[in-house]
């Protein structure tokens, strides 16, 4: 699969299970750590553990391997990395502290969701 086919379902995972404001950015040519970006709120602890799950096991069936899983006892900030995507979700006040848009402020926002027609 395309890194950046697999970040867009990767968000949209995300939001179907209730993630609140997912950004998917691009971050190839800025950086070498990895070419795509989703970030998300999650809206508890348990919301947030159920997507990291989610997210897992469709990257499992689609032959994506799980390189790296940070935060996994927290309720605040839990990291995901698929070498080409690195998911971050957020609780809200994390998300606001750490403000990961701007720090990648110049990568360019991918649309990801599908069209009403799609």
């Amino acid at each position: 699969m395309q890194a950046e086919q697999f970040a867009r379902e990767l968000a949209r995972i995300a939001s179907e299970l209730k993630s609140e404001d997912v950004v998917l950015l691009d971050l190839r040519g800025l950086t070498s750590i990895t070419d795509f970006l989703v970030i998300a709120t999650g809206t508890s602890d348990r919301q947030m553990h159920a997507v990291i799950d989610h997210l897992r096991e469709y990257a499992q069936r689609v032959g994506e391997k799980t390189y790296g899983l940070d935060g996994e006892d927290s309720d605040r900030w839990i990291l995901v990395d698929f070498v080409d995507v690195v998911v971050h979700l957020f609780s809200r006040e994390a998300r606001d502290f750490y403000d990961m848009e701007l720090l990648w402020g110049d990568a360019p926002r991918i649309a990801w969701a599908r069209s009403e027609t799609a």
